[in-house]
C-alpha cells in the first residue's frame, strides 16, 4: 500500500456531462462480460444507431471523471461490472435497476503466502497475520475490501476457524485517483487503458503483495484465477486455500456475479435506450458462447488472466448471456447481505424487486422477430404485402 492517509470525501468536485438522452454511456470492469467482448465487436453501438442515439465509452470524453462508474451518478449510464459497487449504490445513494448478471462460478478467491514460509494450510496461520486493505476514500464503497473480508472470513470457517484465530491487520490507502487530471485523458475504448499499462504486472492491481512478499503480513486474499495466477507465476507465492474448489456455489461471491444496471430514470423515461443494450449483449454474448477461443483473445487484453489460454479455461463453461436465474440472484443477495451485515451498506432492499427481467424478455422478443422478419423476407418476393 502507499501508506496515505488522505481521506477523500464529499466536498470533492464530480464531473459529469450535461444530460443528453440522444447519448448513452458504457462502462464496465475489466472481468468475464458480454461488454468487455462486445466494445472489439461493437454490436451493440450498432442498436443504438439503429435508433439515431451516440454510444460511448464513459470516459471517451474528458467531461466524465470515473466516478459513475462507482456511483452511478450519470442518468443515461449502464453500468457492466463487479457486484458491489451497484449494491452500494442503490441501498445508499440512487435506484437502480438490475438488468441482467453474469456469472462465473468458480472464483470464490484464494489465500496466498510466500512459497518459503512452512505454512501448508490454514491451520498452520493460528496468530499469524493476514492482510485487509482499507480504502478511504468515503464517495465509493470499498469494493476491495469487501471481497477480501468477504473471501478470509469463508476460508476460516471452511477450516473450523474464525477472525480470532488470526491477526487481520489493515493497511489503509488514499483511493483517490479517480478525477486527477493525469487520469481523464479521454479513451475511445476500455482496452486503450490497458495499452498504456501492463495490468497483468502492475501491483497496483495486487496491494498487498508487497506487504506479504516482505514479511509485514502472513497471507493475503487474491481472487481466484484471475490474479492469483499472477502472484504464484512469480515464483513467490502459493495458495494454501481455494475457494473455487469447494463444491458449494455459496462460496463463489467475490464481487461477482457481474451485474449489468441502469438508472430508474432510464429504465422509466427511456426503456428503449435500455432494451437496445439488452439486445446487444445478448447478441454478443450468444456470439462468445460459439466462439469461446475468440472471446478469450480479446478479454484476454481486459482480464487478470494468465494469458490467452489460461482466459479460455476461466470463460469456457460460463454463459456469456446475461440472464436473471433464481441461483444467480440467490448469488446476488448472498453478496447483498455481507455487504449489510459487515456496514458496508446502510440499507436494505429486495434483490428479486430490484431485478427488471422486462427489459431481458422484450430485447430477446425483438431479436426473434428481427431475425424472423430478415430470414423470411429473404425468401419471398419484393412485392409481397405480407410484412407490411
Amino acid at each position: 500500500m502507499n501508506g496515505k492517509t488522505h481521506m477523500t470525501n464529499e466536498a470533492t468536485k464530480l464531473n459529469t456531462v450535461p444530460l443528453d438522452w440522444n447519448e448513452v454511456y458504457y462502462t464496465n470492469c475489466p472481468l468475464v462480460s458480454a461488454s468487455n467482448v462486445d466494445q472489439e465487436l461493437g454490436w451493440t453501438r450498432e442498436e443504438y444507431k439503429k435508433i439515431g442515439v451516440k454510444y460511448a465509452f464513459l470516459r471517451s470524453v474528458r467531461g466524465n471523471d470515473w466516478y459513475p462508474h462507482y456511483i452511478h451518478n450519470l442518468d443515461n449510464l449502464i453500468r457492466f461490472g463487479g457486484l458491489f459497487p451497484p449494491v452500494h449504490v442503490h441501498a445508499d445513494i440512487r435506484r437502480t435497476r438490475l438488468l441482467g448478471v453474469t456469472h462465473v462460478p468458480h472464483e470464490g478467491g484464494v489465500l496466498l503466502v510466500r512459497a518459503k514460509d512452512d505454512i501448508y494450510r490454514l491451520s498452520d496461520l493460528k496468530g499469524k497475520k493476514i492482510g485487509l486493505s482499507k480504502s478511504l476514500n468515503t464517495i465509493k464503497t470499498d469494493w476491495w475490501r469487501i471481497q477480501e473480508e468477504q473471501g478470509i472470513e469463508l476460508m476460516l470457517r471452511m477450516n473450523g476457524m474464525t477472525r480470532a484465530d488470526v491477526e487481520i491487520v489493515e493497511f489503509p490507502y488514499a483511493d483517490d485517483w479517480y478525477n486527477k487530471p493525469e487520469m481523464l485523458d479521454p479513451m475511445e475504448n476500455p482496452s486503450e487503458l490497458w495499452l498504456k499499462r501492463d495490468h497483468k504486472h502492475d501491483l497496483a492491481f495486487r496491494p498487498l503483495e508487497t506487504a506479504l512478499e516482505q514479511g509485514i503480513i502472513d497471507a493475503m486474499y487474491s481472487q481466484s484465477k484471475v490474479l492469483s495466477v499472477l502472484s504464484e507465476a512469480t515464483g513467490k507465492f502459493a495458495a494454501i486455500e481455494d475457494l473455487s474448489k469447494y463444491p458449494d456455489w455459496r462460496l463463489q461471491v467475490a464481487n461477482i456475479p457481474a451485474a449489468i444496471t441502469c438508472t430508474d430514470v432510464m429504465a422509466e423515461q427511456h426503456p428503449e435506450l435500455v432494451t437496445a443494450f439488452m439486445k446487444g449483449m445478448i447478441k454478443v454474448g450468444r456470439w462468445a458462447n460459439e466462439h469461446k477461443h475468440a472471446a478469450a483473445a480479446i478479454l484476454d487484453k481486459q482480464t487478470y488472466y494468465l494469458d490467452v489460454e489460461d482466459t479460455y479455461r476461466g470463460i469456457k463453461d460460463v454463459d456469456m448471456v446475461p440472464n436473471l436465474s433464481p441461483q444467480n440472484l440467490a448469488a446476488v443477495e448472498i453478496g447483498k447481505d455481507f455487504m449489510l451485515s459487515h456496514g458496508y451498506i446502510k440499507n436494505d432492499f429486495d434483490v428479486h424487486e430490484w431485478a427488471a427481467p422486462e427489459f431481458l424478455q422484450r430485447a430477446a422478443k425483438e431479436l426473434i422477430e428481427e431475425r424472423w422478419q430478415k430470414a423470411t423476407m429473404e425468401k419471398l418476393p419484393a412485392s409481397t404485402s405480407l410484412l407490411g
